[in-house]
């Protein structure tokens, strides 16, 4: 940073105060603001590697365009820190991914400076697109500009929004930030300047021109003229967008994305122009810039926990059981070294996932399909038709984005297709966007499919190895993320009985069956209310689909409450399990039902456990629900 010099950033409190600003200023700001980024996440936590890589980009941004009436787009969100600082939050930015504290991603109630929600990938051009449209209908004059990744913009609904922006061909600019030139080589001063020279309106004015002209040419003429201009491009350095360009998009790139020099000028000839068509422009950048640590293991410093700001050490953590996903990955790879025809598939999440575990031991059966759940879902059954045994790695929240898949390529089809879905429940900082709510709702409405939650690492290991035996019909395990409970393993774990549940403990007026890892406050809620006289019954359903339905009935005749938990929405496990109990009977004789499910609206990022008390899920809620139901509520004492 800067030192010689007055400092700028405390003299920003929101875009406008930038504006007025030269160059100079503007590198040196630039400085501040990295700073102030890499520091405030060592305090916190959080996505470190974007953010660094945008700095320069966000300065002349907020710089060129006229934020907010300007709309700024970001795809995903894990870049938008500096952001952030920029449009008046500097003041709350140590509190990002806290309880009550900043969003992790851009959020519209936020901040005006949020002009669309964030963080799945690949919707910025879509949403943008939108927002032009929505313009344009209403005689309005405003740039839109979506910032995406190199990553994100390998998804299919990026290109699906980049199809229609060409067809529509309204003023939109996408900004392709791409910080592993997986697009174009590195660039320097001359590509640089050829980027500024094709965005400048004598450039476009003659190219328009000469394409003019070119139309007066006979056909072969003409052809061969673009592709002359084309091939101009590209050999000068200009070139590598072909493929927007046929998709209707003037190109513009690639261009040093730290380098406001270049950058400045670019961003204020497309800001000025009056073309009617989306532009994009191709900046080159470094994940991690400015932070010595970062250049290290990009992977890692992509999302951190605290970190010390002089010497980059993470935080300590106590040792503990292993974490759900690490279980998973290891007994994939115990079942797969057995069973030549076990493959593994994830959407861009090796190490999220643990696939990369399984990559390492059997690099020729794994499967990164990148940002791509729709592709990843279909193409697991395309594998399973040909008697392969996929399995899908697949977060709950990202598998949101397969569902038609799910329906219509794997249940209809009845195929064998396997889905690992992790960060089952409630995720603690990454907020609404990322919790796992609904997969047990969206999947056990589906006919035929195997629906089964883990309790803890010894169930996992159990449910991975029922899933490899079930080869007539799909089915999926689901579990939480973080460290599992310390359940002992087994060096050969059996498969499950396909729709049984276990007691793990016997009692005769209450029962709590439960589904998924709200297990262990299930069994300190037995111990509370058995120390007040309520003898208790625990039971791990297991199945969401198939029920078991001969466990439900024991449950329901021979208790006075039956209590059922599980860390999913409403219409979920529960709701199944009253469905079978409305239609055999059950609640015709006096039986009182307590369903405990996620609340119907979205939980706030904090740690989980915070979470889940606010949700409602804990052991107290537990023992609150069988004293309300038997017309104690009063009784405030708590376990």
């Amino acid at each position: 940073m800067t030192s010689n010099r007055t400092p700028l950033l405390d003299r920003v409190r929101e875009p406008k105060d930038l504006r007025g600003l030269d160059l100079a200023d503007l590198k040196q700001l630039a400085d501040e603001l990295r700073y102030e980024t890499i520091d405030a996440v060592s305090r916190v936590g959080g996505h470190l590697g974007a953010g660094l890589g945008v700095v320069e980009l966000t300065v002349a941004l907020h710089h060129v365009f006229q934020t907010p009436d300007d709309r700024l787009v970001w795809d995903v969100g894990h870049q938008a820190y500096p952001h952030k600082i920029l449009t008046g939050r500097r003041d709350r930015i140590r509190t990002l991914r806290q309880g009550g504290g900043l969003s992790g991603f851009t959020r519209r109630a936020e901040s005006v400076y949020d002009p669309f929600g964030a963080a799945h990938s690949s919707t910025s051009i879509s949403a943008g697109l939108g927002m032009a449209v929505a313009r344009d209908l209403k005689g309005e004059r405003r740039n839109v500009i979506a910032v995406i990744g190199d990553g994100a913009i390998s998804a299919g609904m990026a290109y699906e929004a980049m199809n229609n922006a060409g067809a529509l061909g309204r003023r939109l600019i996408v900004v392709l930030n791409d910080n592993e030139m997986s697009i174009a080589p590195p660039v320097g001063a001359m590509s640089s300047y050829l980027s500024r020279l094709s965005s400048s309106k004598s450039y476009r004015g003659f190219r328009d021109a000469m394409k003019e002209l070119a139309r007066a040419f006979p056909k072969p003429l003409e052809e061969a003229a673009r592709r002359a201009e084309e091939f101009a491009r590209g050999f000068a350095g200009v070139g590598g967008g072909t493929l927007f360009e046929e998709m209707g998009f003037y190109y513009v790139g690639p261009v040093d994305g730290h380098d406001l020099d270049h950058l400045v000028p670019i961003l204020r000839n497309l800001r000025d122009t009056e073309m009617r068509k989306p532009v994009l422009l191709h900046v080159v950048t470094q994940k991690g810039r400015g932070h010595p640590f970062a250049k290290e293991s990009e992977e890692r410093y992509h999302a951190v926990g605290k970190f010390d700001l002089v010497t980059g050490a993470m935080a300590a953590s106590k040792p503990g059981p292993p974490t759900y996903t690490k279980v998973f990955a290891e007994s994939l790879i115990r079942e797969a070294a057995k069973d030549p025809a076990i493959v593994a598939i994830t959407a861009a999440m090796p190490s999220g996932t643990g696939v990369d575990l399984f990559a390492k031991r059997f690099p020729l059966r794994t499967f990164d399909v990148g940002i791509a759940e729709q592709h990843a879902v279909t193409f697991a059954a395309g594998l399973a038709t040909e008697g392969i045994k996929p399995f899908c790695a697949i977060y709950s929240t990202f598998l949101q984005r397969a569902y038609d898949q799910v329906v219509h390529d794997v249940a209809i089809q009845r195929l064998p297709v396997r889905f690992a879905i992790d960060r089952a429940g409630l995720v603690g900082a990454d907020g609404p966007t990322h919790a796992g709510s609904y997969d047990v709702t969206y999947l056990a409405t589906l006919p035929d499919f195997v629906v089964m939650a883990a309790a803890d690492e010894a169930e996992l290991e159990r449910m991975i190895a029922t899933s490899v035996a079930i080869d007539d019909r799909p089915s999926s395990v689901r579990f939480p993320r973080g460290e599992g409970t310390g359940a002992q393993r087994s060096e050969n774990p059996e498969p499950l009985e396909i729709g049984k549940g276990r007691v793990l403990r016997e009692g005769s007026r209450v029962a709590i069956l439960s589904l998924g890892a709200r297990l262990q406050e299930a069994l300190a809620a037995a111990d509370e209310l058995t120390s007040r006289g309520l003898s208790t019954t625990v039971a791990d359903a297991r199945f969401a689909k198939p029920l078991d339905t001969d466990l439900i009935r024991r449950l329901a005749q021979s208790h006075e409450i039956l209590i059922t938990i599980e860390e999913g929405a409403v219409g979920g496990f529960s709701a199944h399990v009253l469905q079978f109990m409305a239609t055999a009977g059950l609640l015709d004789h006096g039986l009182k039902v307590r369903p405990m499910t996620l609340p119907d609206r979205f939980v706030e990022h904090d740690v989980p456990q915070r979470q889940y008390v606010e949700a409602g899920l804990d052991a107290k809620a537990i023992v609150a629900t069988a004293l309300a139901a038997l017309g104690r509520a009063s009784d405030t004492r708590r376990a």
